[in-house]
């Protein structure tokens, strides 16, 4: 609607003065064109308007889906390639990244391609209205050219544009560890450094996006010079086919002002520039993730079958497959408690993690309801089996939050009724009850509390399988049997599989597996 209102109103301008020239002015009629001006001024706003709630919309949903699916990949890697992320820069990834791609459809794609159906359309339209030849110099002009430029310009811009990206992200994850970990640089005369380090980051930074901004007016500058050289053109010809009579000076009008008006189609290609990179490396990362994800279907379980059942099975390192203790066999059944034992290294906790179908090789069988682990339906896995791992997970906000987010549904009394099985809920009330807020990563509780806290969590999930991985460190001897003794009391049925080392976790099972290292002969 731009170009057409620019076009007619330059038509109608030329057509009424050359009317009035010839002496045809009473007769010229005016009250079309001005009523299509009108039409096309207030639907090019109309129009505007509804673009930007459309495509807005429409990408905000997009960005929305984007992030449930690229939490879901994460989450679907094995549980020691999670543990290893580490939360600020994780964050700060995940947030860049699909901000980068929201940029890819709103500055890049969407924009890309209304701008060349608008151009097609136009050099269609002036092929029609006015003559082939302007119309052929606005498709090359603003079809070609721009696009030629663009190519140019992002093969410049994106090493210069990763390289910002990348400084960005290491700044703000210093300015983050900076900031969280100030305590500690204090005590240890490290703020010197760690300041250094964040301005080092800014430099490199700063430095690469102003390389990106030379490259982006430098585009700017051609594409400039390019429609220039379009409606130039385009003024050329016409002039000489009015001279030659092919056409009338009103035509010619239409095909310089359309000339004018399409260089805002083109304008896109040089705001995309800056972010070029940053949009293909956001790709890079994201995609894989997304592409392939594993599926969310697979067996259910047999009712007859021992809900956790090994045989001749072993945890394998993950580099070279090889077993990391000896195979063992054993059979877990409702409402009974085995502990696996053995030093510390010698696989307990991968062991664990292969209960929960999330570890990464295996050797043997190992079988939920008489289906193998990673067989069997994921929502199904992940209702039935609930762990405890080493490093608990908090977060800041209240006491009733962090528990809720293992049963949202769940009510008050249910809260205090988990707390007071893991013998904590006398220590909130005293903190402030379900209301006290913890601070970053629980800060606030011990690490016994905070250890007890996330055992609640998980007897909330009332799951039916429990794994739990040295439930009762930090704890003393007395409160260690107690808090055990409450986990069985509020999942009576549940079996439960624990990696064990201290003497109450051991004589709290009914079985004891012991784990021992494959000792390798040179």
């Amino acid at each position: 609607m731009g170009v057409a209102l620019l076009a007619l109103s330059g038509w109608f301008i030329t057509a009424a003065a050359a009317a009035g020239m010839i002496g045809l002015g009473t007769v010229f009629n005016v009250f079309a064109p001005s009523a299509m001006v009108r039409f096309l001024a207030l639907g090019r706003t109309v129009a505007r308007y509804g673009e930007r709630l459309t495509t807005h919309e429409a990408t905000l949903r997009a960005l929305s889906n984007l992030r449930v699916r690229l939490l879901r990949g994460v989450l679907r890697s094995p549980y020691r390639q999670i543990e290893r992320l580490r939360a600020s820069v994780f964050l700060n990834r995940v947030t860049s990244d699909v901000d980068a791609l929201d940029g890819l459809a709103l500055r890049l794609v969407l924009p890309g391609a209304a701008g060349l159906l608008v151009i097609g359309i136009s050099a269609i339209a002036l092929a029609l209205l006015v003559h082939p030849s302007i119309a052929a110099v606005i498709l090359v002009g603003y079809g070609i050219g721009p696009t030629v430029v663009f190519i140019w310009g992002q093969s410049r811009a994106d090493a210069p544009s990763r390289k910002a990206q990348a400084g960005m992200q290491a700044l703000r994850s210093r300015m983050i560890d900076l900031i969280a970990t100030r305590e500690e640089l204090i005590v240890f005369g490290q703020v010197p450094s760690a300041r250094a380090s964040v301005a080092s980051a800014s430099e490199f930074q700063s430095k690469n996006q102003s390389s990106v901004e030379r490259i982006e007016r430098a585009t700017g500058l051609w594409i400039d010079l390019m429609g220039w050289a379009v409606v130039a053109s385009a003024l050329g010809i016409g002039a000489s086919l009015v001279q030659a009579g092919e056409i009338t000076a009103a035509q010619a009008a239409i095909g310089i002002f359309a000339a004018l008006a399409l260089s805002e189609a083109v304008a896109p290609v040089r705001r995309a520039l800056s972010e070029i990179g940053r949009m293909r490396s956001a790709a890079k990362r994201v995609v894989p993730i997304i592409a392939n994800p594993r599926a969310d279907f697979g067996a259910l379980l047999k009712p007859d079958a021992a809900l956790l059942v090994a045989k001749k099975f072993a945890a394998a390192n993950s580099t070279s497959n090889s077993p990391l203790f000896e195979p063992v066999s054993f059979s877990l059944d409702a409402g009974e408690t085995l502990a696996l034992t053995g030093r510390s290294g010698c696989g307990k906790s991968t062991a664990l993690l292969q209960a929960t179908g999330r570890g990464l090789t295996s050797i043997g069988v190992l079988q939920l309801g008489g289906i193998e682990v990673d067989e069997v339906d994921a929502e199904l896995r992940a209702k039935l089996v609930a762990m405890v791992p080493q490093r608990h997970a908090l977060v800041a906000g209240t006491i009733a939050e962090n528990l809720m987010l293992a049963a949202p549904e769940a009510t008050e009394t249910q809260l205090w009724t988990a707390l007071q099985a893991v013998h904590l809920d006398e220590t909130i009330r005293q903190k402030g009850g379900l209301e006290a807020r913890l601070g970053f990563r629980g800060a606030g509780l011990s690490g016994g509390e905070g250890r007890r806290l996330v055992l609640a969590r998980a007897l909330l999930r009332k799951p039916s399988l429990l794994l739990l991985d040295e439930p009762t460190e930090g704890l003393d001897a007395t409160l260690a049997k107690l808090v055990l003794e409450g986990i069985r009391t509020a999942l009576p049925d549940a079996a439960i599989l624990m990696a064990a080392h201290r003497p109450e976790e051991i004589a709290f099972a009914d079985r004891i597996v012991p784990l021992n290292p494959v000792v390798l002969i040179p």
